[in-house]
């Protein structure tokens, strides 16, 4: 077994005149007042990821999940509905852009993240992205809250084997693509909040392949990790797999009953090292919601203590809080809220916050 040192070339490639470049373009960082989308979140859309082709696949018109895919299935069956409901929150909180060396073998696809386990399952029969090698392909990478940062872009070797678990040696050493802090376009916290660019694929590639996607926050630790299927086999970014276990595409997934909400914070009281907070969510659409999640980035080093009224996930400083039984349903401009206690620091100035109504 040879002795090898961690990859520079999968960890953080940070040039000294991009940090000189962002210290004078603040604008870039994209900072939200609490109320809208603010934590980072988003996954590969074309080439589709994991997450997101079987949250595709399993979305039914009533907005439950229900996947036709079997590797979807089976990833949903491990890892739970709300890891297809937050399909666009594989990451690290800690990850600081580290790769090899950081996330397991066996673990690229989840990025070592346990809520996502499934999503690692080596199977053959995940949905497939259709492509050419060598030739251009329009990327698009969600942004379901925009943060600037890098996209590194890894393919596997030649040989790649879909039937084992996915390793750093099974990947190409050096990302074949790394797109600089893209400008997010659409409206961010829906499907058409998007980066997009346009690069050319690998040239001599046939057959099955994973495009394995890095995204690095450049204003925090946290990163993103997803796998996307593809084969190139002379397509054009086509999708089988999706909505019929036979692999016909099927018809496009109708969107879940619309439902908007927003989660403000409050500072209740305050001591040294700690504090107590109170988030009100709000139904600001016009129909009533069965159900909400807030999504949270608490400043680094801190974790929740405690919490009431609402059901806490995630780990480290990247949360996701759900409404308890008693207090999901929300009519038309109805409020509820949860409180909590936190660690490690002080309250922050402007809480990073997110919500989306949650259909059951």
């Amino acid at each position: 077994m040879r002795q090898r040192s961690p990859r520079v070339g999968r960890r953080l490639r940070t040039p000294l005149s991009l940090l000189c470049l962002l210290a004078a373009l603040p604008a870039l960082l994209l900072v939200m007042t609490s109320g809208s989308p603010a934590a980072a979140h988003g996954a590969m859309m074309q080439p589709g990821s994991r997450t997101f082709l079987c949250w595709k696949d399993g979305l039914t018109p009533q907005g439950n999940i229900d996947p036709k895919n079997p590797a979807c299935d089976a990833a949903v069956s491990q890892s739970g509905d709300n890891s297809l409901y937050n399909w666009f929150s594989v990451l690290r909180s800690d990850g600081g852009g580290r790769t090899e060396g950081f996330i397991p073998d066996g673990k690229l696809c989840s990025g070592g993240n346990p809520g996502y386990a499934g999503f690692d399952l080596p199977r053959t029969d995940w949905p497939l992205t259709h492509l050419t090698s060598g030739a251009p392909l329009d990327f698009s990478y969600n942004a379901w809250a925009a943060h600037p940062g890098w996209f590194h872009l890894y393919i596997t070797k030649d040989g790649y084997d879909p039937s084992r678990p996915l390793g750093w040696d099974d990947l190409e050493d050096q990302p074949f693509l790394t797109v600089d802090h893209p400008r997010v376009t659409g409206q961010v916290g829906t499907l058409e909040g998007q980066y997009k660019w346009t690069a050319t694929l690998p040239a001599n590639k046939t057959g099955r392949h994973i495009i394995y996607s890095v995204w690095q926050r450049s204003d925090s630790q946290e990163t993103f990790y997803g796998c996307s299927d593809v084969v190139f086999d002379g397509g054009n970014g086509e999708v089988t797999g999706v909505g019929d276990p036979a692999g016909d595409p099927g018809p496009t997934p109708a969107p879940p009953p619309s439902g908007v909400c927003t989660a403000t914070q409050r500072t209740v009281n305050a001591w040294t090292g700690g504090y107590q907070a109170e988030v009100t969510v709000t139904n600001t659409g016009t129909a009533p919601i069965p159900s909400w999640m807030v999504h949270a980035t608490l400043p680094d080093g801190q974790r929740v203590a405690s919490i009431w009224n609402g059901t806490l996930a995630g780990t480290g400083t990247a949360i996701t809080v759900s409404n308890t039984p008693w207090n999901g349903s929300l009519a038309s401009g109805a409020t509820t809220t949860y409180g909590f206690t936190a660690t490690g620091g002080a309250p922050p100035t402007t809480p990073q916050l997110s919500c989306m109504v949650h259909h059951h």
